[in-house]
């Protein structure tokens, strides 16, 4: 798969700090992450209606010393947790940023079991009143395409 990307964001975090689950239906980005300072738990959702891996999820360790990265496909919630701070995270985007398609699953489904390594996570407003995976309605979920 060849990917282009066009936007480069930065986010900068404390350590605890817990962001997403996020992700655009209309306009949807694939993501390649990288820790470039301190050390977070990124996660990728397969949010995809019909996938036959929806609702699953994989986790790695990114971290600035160790340069390394998650790639996360189009159609997945993305999300991460400072293990170490603070962090400084980049995302390389295949697509632009459309503030008015952003969705979002809840961080801490329990149907998802996400191990985050955090115990006393910071949340934001935002992040915290997503509704969990089962109570997103299906034509807010992006259609997997084989």
């Amino acid at each position: 798969m060849i990917c282009t990307f066009v936007q480069d964001n930065c986010s900068r975090s404390r350590t605890g700090v817990v962001r997403g689950l996020h992700y655009q239906l209309d306009h949807p980005q694939a993501k390649l992450i990288c820790a470039v300072r301190g050390e977070v738990f990124d996660v990728a959702v397969d949010v995809r209606r019909g996938s036959p891996t929806f609702g699953q999820w994989t986790g790695a360790r990114l971290c600035g010393d160790a340069r390394t990265q998650l790639f996360v496909p189009a159609g997945f919630a993305h999300g991460f947790a400072v293990v170490r701070g603070p962090a400084e995270v980049l995302y390389k985007c295949t697509g632009f940023y459309a503030p008015d398609d952003d969705r979002g699953v809840l961080w801490s489904d329990p149907e998802l079991g996400i191990d985050w390594p955090v115990d006393a996570p910071i949340v934001s407003d935002k992040d915290a009143r997503l509704p969990p995976l089962a109570r997103v309605p299906a034509q807010d979920l992006p259609a997997y395409e084989p």
